[in-house]
Formats: structure tokens, sequence, C-alpha cells
């Protein structure tokens, strides 16, 4: 994408802190005075060297060299709207990743990343001169950068991008840091391509930022964005932020103090202080108020080994008084995008309350580069993060072992959006989520056994992940070995059991998008819905509450009670049939009722003084019982329940469905058999429908 114009003077306050701010302008026209010496970097390219080298000792520059000569060389003559030089922008946008730590790979293609959208230089020539791994990313950048900002060209430009970014994170870390540069100088543009440039930055690039753990750009173009989109809370905060400047701080003293205690406890750590940046200042005062001076930075602790954090975070928590509430451990268990460190927080004998992070050097490098520091993520011997690869394929089959698992659900379902609205709303709801879980199949299937979710999925959402388009016939699951209902919230390290039906046919119910949180899982059920039509019942009133069942008081057949000419019946709370243990009682009118030994009415009957009679069973042994199945919610049960009943040779006398509540439904059958030893296998079979989970008698 081209570069806007350049304002060199726009928003001094987003200058990062040590850094000389670069004469891009004075570099941009160095360049256009001819070719340099082959002997030696050009001068315009000496900032990035040196930048390069700080992270790289043992870089070879050449290829930077003759990467520059010819970006240079085809952008000579193109100029910004502000007049500078075009090779301004690409030096800038290599600029910022050699700050962050990117590899010689990343930058050549960076300063390749214009020539061939905008110059006659073509991808069989960047092939030729620099190799296949720098003409894949420049292709994917080009690719990437032909986006037009128009409402209906941003959700497959965006679709391009993703895919892209798959292949190769370090195309998302060239394109950050160009948006960087361009939101850097977008002063001089009309507010409302201001705004629109903005918002999209908002919605799209700083989630991916985050996600991606590129927490230095994604910071600033916070910032930026703030400025943009909402300038009064922008001045206000700015406003704060320099009335501080002129009081007292609190956090060099509470920092020497830390210093102190850890150099007595002998933990050799680095102490820093960080400022926070605009936007993380302005959501401190909405959430507590009006700073206090600690609000306005944090403490910083370095040190060289994972234990060592642990060992300062136990110095820390002795000697000051720790904010419990504060701590978080991202050590043992890392955030989505790579994060690690540890977070507390101390009060100090004046009051005074600072947040402390601690981390070691190379934690620190992927927290402020995330997956620009892990190096080239193809390459032999690559870094790989937290349970990752290192190992690499061909170009057929590129396995980049950057890639976190949030993209690769991304890149997985993207596919499935049937038309662009729906893509990029998925997208900006799966990128709205800032937390992720991982629980356990409990079939220990799958690469490593666990399921990767964001925060809030349901089953439904584990069982699309796990089994995709199949899991329309998922009827229910067991979490933590308890069944419930597919629409039950999941947790981090739950054990997950999901249940199929044997029905081929059956499909999900459309609530079921009320619970579903991943773009899969909505994708797919809505695809299956549109195609399903006579599944998708119109609304109707609210369920009416469940009839009560009708007692038949069915006579004592061949129950008989110890009374002369007493009528006996069978009590329909417990339903007794042959061999039960049963006890009789005289009701009103002289009947006898009979009761299970262990039904409650039993003790009841004996508390109110009932006469009891005793009871015995007639060598017939048909009888009536009243059965309730209990199962998860799916077309056909109730016919699949009543085949099962009439192929054991029981005949129904009743039978109630209550409305399902949680997907799950309860059916109470009342039923006469010919043989009472025929129950365990009536029970049995009933028990072997699918969805049907539990048979009891009442």
């Amino acid at each position: 994408m081209s570069a806007e114009a350049t304002n060199p003077d726009a928003r001094p306050e987003f200058r990062r802190r040590g850094r000389t701010r670069l004469d891009l302008l004075r570099l941009g026209r160095a360049a256009l005075l001819g070719p340099t010496s082959r002997d030696r970097l050009p001068d315009a390219i000496g900032h990035v060297a040196e930048a390069h080298r700080a992270h790289h000792p043992d870089a070879d520059l050449s290829v930077l060299r003759r990467a520059y000569m010819l970006a240079e060389s085809s952008h000579r003559g193109q100029m910004r709207k502000s007049g500078e030089p075009y090779i301004t922008h690409p030096l800038a946008v290599t600029l910022i990743l050699a700050e962050l730590g990117a590899e010689t790979t990343t930058l050549t293609a960076s300063l390749l990343h214009d020539t061939v959208e905008d110059t006659d230089v073509t991808l069989d020539q960047v092939r030729e001169e620099f190799g296949d791994e720098v003409c894949f990313i420049v292709d994917g950048v080009t690719k990437v950068e032909r986006i037009d900002y128009g409402a209906a060209a941003e959700p497959e430009t965006f679709r391009k991008m993703l895919v892209a970014t798959g292949n190769d994170v370090r195309v998302m870390s060239i394109k950050l840091a160009d948006r960087l540069h361009n939101m850097r100088t977008l002063g001089v543009m009309r507010p409302e391509k201001q705004v629109r440039i903005a918002k999209v930055t908002r919605d799209v690039l700083i989630p991916l930022a985050e996600r991606l753990g590129v927490q230095a750009l994604k910071t600033e173009l916070e910032d930026l964005v703030f400025a943009i989109l909402h300038p009064e809370e922008y001045e206000r905060t700015r406003a704060l932020i320099a009335a501080h400047a002129g009081e007292r701080d609190p956090l060099p003293g509470i920092a020497d103090s830390v210093r102190a205690v850890l150099r007595d406890s002998g933990i050799q750590a680095e102490v820093q202080i960080r400022p926070r940046h605009f936007v993380s200042v302005h959501r401190i005062s909405l959430t507590r108020g009006e700073p206090r001076g600690s609000d306005f930075g944090r403490i910083l602790v370095l040190v060289a080994e994972n234990a060592d954090c642990y060992g300062v975070l136990g110095e820390l928590h002795t000697c000051f008084t720790p904010v419990v509430s504060e701590f978080k451990d991202f050590i043992a268990v890392p955030k989505f995008n790579l994060y690690q460190s540890l977070h507390t927080a101390i009060a100090t004998p004046e009051g005074n309350v600072a947040e402390v992070i601690v981390r070691t050097h190379r934690m620190h490098r992927v927290a402020e580069a995330g997956v620009v520091a892990l190096g080239n993520p193809v390459a032999s011997g690559a870094p790989a993060p937290p349970g990752g690869s290192g190992e690499a394929e061909g170009d057929e089959e590129r396995v980049d072992p950057t890639r976190p698992g949030w993209l690769s659900r991304l890149l997985d379902w993207q596919q499935s959006a049937p038309d662009p609205d729906t893509f990029w709303s998925s997208l900006r709801a799966e990128l709205a989520q800032d937390r992720e879980i991982t629980v356990f199949r409990a079939d220990g299937g799958g690469a490593d056994g666990t399921i990767s979710l964001p925060a809030g999925a349901s089953c439904i959402d584990a069982a699309y992940a796990q089994y995709g388009e199949a899991a329309h016939g998922c009827i229910g699951a067991r979490v933590n070995g308890r069944l419930t209902s597919l629409a039950t919230p999941l947790a981090d390290a739950d054990t997950v059991q999901l249940l199929l039906a044997q029905d081929a046919s059956s499909g999900p119910a459309p609530d079921w998008l009320d619970h579903a949180r991943t773009p899969a899982a909505r994708i797919a059920i809505s695809a299956w819905l549109q195609s399903h039509p006579a599944a998708v019942k119109p609304p109707t009133a609210p369920p009416r509450a469940p009839l009560p069942m009708v007692s038949l008081r069915p006579g004592g057949r061949n129950a008989v009670a110890d009374l002369p000419d007493a009528t006996v019946r069978l009590a329909g709370c417990c339903t007794p049939v042959p061999p039960d243990s049963v006890a009789g009682f005289v009701v009103r009118g002289g009947a006898v009722t009979v009761h299970r030994i262990a039904c409650p009415a039993v003790e009841r009957m004996r508390s109110v003084g009932r006469t009891s009679v005793a009871v015995h069973w007639r060598a017939t042994a048909d009888c009536r019982v009243t059965l309730v199945a209990e199962s998860f919610g799916r077309p056909h049960l109730l016919a699949d329940l009543t085949e099962a009943i009439a192929h054991e040779g029981v005949e129904v006398i009743s039978a109630t469905v209550e409305p399902p509540v949680e997907q799950r439904v309860r059916h109470t059958y009342t039923l006469h058999l010919r043989d009472a030893t025929g129950l365990p296998g009536l029970m049995r079979a009933m028990r072997d429908v699918p969805g049907v989970y539990d048979v009891s008698r009442v």
C-alpha cells in the first residue's frame, strides 16, 4: 500500500523514550544522490544496520545492502504526498522491525515490500536475487497491500491477509510495521479518511498485534487510534500525564527499595520503571478514578532464569505487603499470544501501591516483539514457542511453529464463511476474544489430547472444534466425568467427552446458536439450519407446564393383602412390581395401598398411624410400572424410545414428555409388563437408545 505523507512534527508525545528521532527526509534525499560504493553499507540504512546488529551481532548485512539498492533504484523518482522520497517509507518500516529484533530475511523483505506492487520489479526478480523465502514474504505482503478501504472491499482483503499470515507470520509483522508508520504520518490526510483507517486499525490490526504478541507495536497503534477517534479523552489523558510530570513520583523510590531487597537476597536482577502509554492511563482513570502517582507506570524486574522469577516474587511478598488479588502467573500458564510473566502488586508503608512485572530477559523480548522475536519460523533450529515444534517442511506444506492455535482455528473457519459480511462479523467477534482456554479430550485423541478455545466457549464449541460437521449429531457431553448439556460453558483444564448420536439425520437445534461462541461452530450450525428449514420451527408461545400424569389406580392384580375382602391398589408413586419388597396400609374406604418398602410414603404412613397390612405376591407375574427416561433432546427421540419399548413386548399405558430444560428432556411412561422379570431388560433397552443417559423407576 502506498504510504501517505509524512508529518515529522505530528504527535511528538508518541516518540519512544530513549530513541533519537531520525530525519527520514534527509536520509531519503541522501539516497537519491547516487549509488554507494559496493564495499560498504549505504548511509541511509546505517540506523537499520545498527539496530539489527544489536539483536544479531553476527548477521550478514550484505543482503540488506543489495535489498536497499534494489528498493532505492526501483522507487527512485517516486515521492510521498508531502514531497519526501518514497524510499523513506520502506526504510522506516524496516527500522521498526529491526528494533524489534527481526531476523535478516524479514528485514530484506521489508525493504522490498512495496517494490512488486509499486514498481516494475517482478517476483521472479526477487526470487532470483534473494531466494524463495524473501520472495514468499514479499508476495504475501503484496497481496495484503492491494487494499481498497471501501466497506465492500475490506472483508475479502482481510481474508487474503489472514491466509497470507497463516502461511508465514512474518507477512503480518511487516504489515503491522507498515501500518504503524502510516499511522504516525496520518496527520495531513482528510479527517474522514483518518477516521476510516483508524477504525480498521482498531477493529482488526490492533487485535492481531495483541494476538501475535507484538506489544511494542500494539501499544503505539492504540495511542494513535485513541488520538484520532477520541480526541477529547485523549487531550484529558495528555493533561493528566503532563500534570503528573510536575509532581513527585513515588515509583523511583519503590524501585530503589526493590533493588535493595533483591541485592540483599543475592538475586541478580535489573529493575526498571515502565511508564504506561496513553490508553493504559485512560483505562486506569475509568476503573479507579483519578490516577495516583504510582498509577502512571509499573516496575519491571528482569532476571536470567525462570526460577529467579519465583525467587523475586517470594522476596517481594515477604518484604512488602502483597495485593493478593493482583497476582497472576503467566509463566506456568502462558497467554495465547506466547506472553509469559509474573504480575503482582505491592504496598509500601507510605500507602503507595505499585504494580510489578517479573520476567526473564527472553520473556521480555517475546513480550515486546511477540512472533517477531522468535526468528525465522521455517528455518531449521528456529526457536519455537512453548509446546511448539521447530521443524519445517517444504513450501507446499509449510509448518510455522510460531503460528498460534487461534490463528489455525481462524484459518479453518474462514474457508466456510458463506459471504464477506459473515466473514467480517465473525472475524471481529473472534478478535474481540482476549483470553483462551485449553480443555482436555477424554479419549486423549488429537495431536496432544487438548482443544484450544476462546474463553466463554461451551461444549458446542468443543464439539465442532473436535468433530467438524460431524458435531451436528452431538447429543450431550460429560464434563469432568459428569453428564451435562451442550450449553454448559467450559473452564480452563476441563476434561470433555462429547456424546454423538448414531442417527446420521440428527442435526443441531436452533438454540445452539445462543450458546456457540466460536465462528466455526456458528457458521456450521447456521449452514445446517439453512439447508434443513423443516428443522427450524417458528416461535411459539412459552411451553406449558407438563400435564400431571393421570393416576390409573390399578387394582392389586397379583398383590394380595392379609385383610379379607379389602380392595388392593398398587401405589402410583412407586409402582411396585414382583418381586419388590412391599408394605400395605389401610386408607380411606378400607382399601389397601401397596408401596415399595423404599418409598418415602411408607414413612409418612407410619408417622400418621396408618394401619399396616401384610402383602404378598400371587404366582401371576404381569404388572404395571412407571419408568422415567432422562435424555438429551434430539429429533425422533420419542419415536425411538417407543419403538424400543414395543420391541420388548411391553404395552404403553400412558406417556408424558416434559418441555426441554437446557437441552435435556424427561420422559415418563406407565407400562404394562406381561412378566415382571423382563423389567431389567426393558430398562437396559431404553438406556441403549441414543441420547438416553438414565432410566429409573419413579
